[in-house]
């Protein structure tokens, strides 16, 4: 089958730009107070209920500070640049190349999913199913949280991190997340909408969800 042409395209901006967005990204949590407030309540909810997966991990900022929450936690991400880079900064973790649309990990397996900035580059036609997927790996009582921009747009990105990319990023509407996460078997059980703080020039939502159980 081939691949379809959104994901050829992330996965080459993202190899292109990995080893720029790990060190310009590296000390961000430290800025995001609301960042790290949604991250540790989901952490305080999973608790150490069974694994977690950061799903779309990029260089794995998250996945460590999760693990240092004491989760037990391991990362997933489309472009090997990122996993390279990952790996490099977190030796302890376990970090693997692969697809939201198409996880290598068997039904109910996850206590948690963080879906971090990570449904942004795909098609609002194809997420139903990335979410379906999302949902197929938690097991009953799991949690999903996820962060995007809010909108309601699809934004053409040809420039990142000092380099020529080409790839597309899809701003979300919160209620139309919360529709995905319903139709998928999800219940929303918190959803925050913060106001950008620079250089952020949108919104900024995080939706956290439970896989009834």
């Amino acid at each position: 089958m081939t691949e379809p042409a959104f994901v050829t395209e992330t996965r080459t901006a993202y190899d292109t730009v990995a080893d720029s967005y790990a060190e310009q990204l590296r000390d961000l949590l430290d800025e995001s107070p609301w960042d790290r407030a949604m991250l540790s309540t989901f952490a305080e909810l999973v608790g150490k209920s069974g694994p977690v997966g950061d799903l779309g991990c990029g260089p794995g900022r998250l996945t460590g500070y999760l693990a240092s929450l004491g989760l037990d936690v391991f990362g997933v991400d489309l472009s090997p640049g990122m996993v390279g880079a990952a790996r490099r900064a977190h030796p302890g973790l376990r970090f693997e190349v692969g697809s939201l649309a198409a996880l290598d990990l068997p039904d109910g397996s996850l206590a948690g999913a963080v879906a971090w900035y990570s449904l942004i580059h795909t098609p609002t036609a194809e997420l139903p199913a990335v979410m379906a997927e999302l949902a197929r790996v938690l097991a009953p009582g799991g949690r999903l949280l996820t962060g995007f921009q809010v909108g309601d747009e699809c934004l053409r990105i040809t420039q990142g991190y000092g380099h020529d990319v080409a790839l597309d990023a899809y701003r979300l509407p919160p209620d139309f997340v919360a529709g995905l996460c319903a139709a998928a078997g999800l219940v929303v059980e918190a959803r925050v909408v913060r106001e950008p703080q620079p250089p952020e020039k949108t919104p900024q939502a995080y939706l956290l969800a439970r896989k009834p159980g």
